[in-house]
């Protein structure tokens, strides 16, 4: 059974220390911003290979930032758990009288609310770099594709935390695996100019489908229909909760 004050507690200290480190969310910012700035406005005038004429680069680029930072922030959440067990507050809530479920989700709504304002603060930047909203009426949907980003990434990270003891191995790894998604996303190129093989793994990726339904919903192209692109988040979003709650549940608190 899910605790509702457990999950609000749970939540109310990610913001306080999201909002205490204020070179936290100007590290977070910094490298979108980076990429936004110098390959929006360096191939702004180009056209978007395999996306059809009239596309400025700067409207395909800023979704594929805003999945980039949702899949860096989100799975870096996971990073809190091997944090906390080393300074042993881990342990303190595992022996509290809530269940794991209700710890799991406390971490998954913080580290939603915290992905969701850093992605909203780069948007609002993007407009001033050119970047404009096709239609506002789907910019909700928009933020319904970023939330499902968030929750599918802070789960995959939550699996990966679960399973290791030292924050160092974790950076590792997570090395290995962020890049690759990132880069078979699509972020930053359209996946159909891509060898087939490479293809394929691209369309393996949850990202990619996240990416493309923020394109749909906020740029007005898309690869996929929208309403593929937010079937599969959806079902990559349930997946990756009850897969994170569940190694979550399996792991030591010590």
């Amino acid at each position: 059974m899910i605790s509702g004050t457990a999950v609000y507690v749970l939540w109310l200290r990610e913001m306080k220390r999201f909002l205490r480190a204020k070179s936290r969310v100007v590290g977070a910012l910094a490298m979108p911003l980076f990429f936004l700035a110098f390959l929006g406005m360096g191939f702004n005038r180009m056209a978007v290979p395999g996306m059809g004429g009239g596309v400025r680069y700067i409207q395909f680029l800023v979704p594929g930032i805003l999945g980039m930072s949702l899949l860096f922030s989100s799975t870096m959440a996971g990073l809190s758990v091997l944090w906390d067990r080393e300074f042993g507050f881990l342990k303190e809530i595992m022996v509290a009288p809530v269940s794991r479920v209700s710890i799991v989700v406390g971490r998954i709504a913080g580290g939603t609310t915290t992905a969701l304002i850093q992605s909203v603060l780069i948007l609002g930047i993007s407009f001033g770099l050119g970047f404009k909203i096709i239609n506002p009426i789907k910019f909700l949907l928009g933020l319904l594709f970023m939330f499902m980003i968030a929750v599918t990434f802070i789960g995959f990270g939550l699996i990966f935390a679960s399973k290791m003891r030292v924050m160092q191995g974790f950076a590792i790894v997570m090395n290995f695996v962020i890049f690759p998604l990132f880069f078979l996303s699509g972020a930053l190129y359209p996946l159909e100019n891509l060898p087939r093989a490479v293809r394929i793994l691209g369309y393996a990726d949850p990202l990619t489908y996240g990416i493309d339904g923020l394109r749909g919903t906020l740029a007005g192209v898309s690869s996929f229909p929208i309403a593929l692109d937010l079937g599969l988040m959806a079902g990559f979003s349930i997946v990756m909760i009850v897969l994170g709650a569940y190694f979550f549940e399996k792991s030591e608190s010590v």
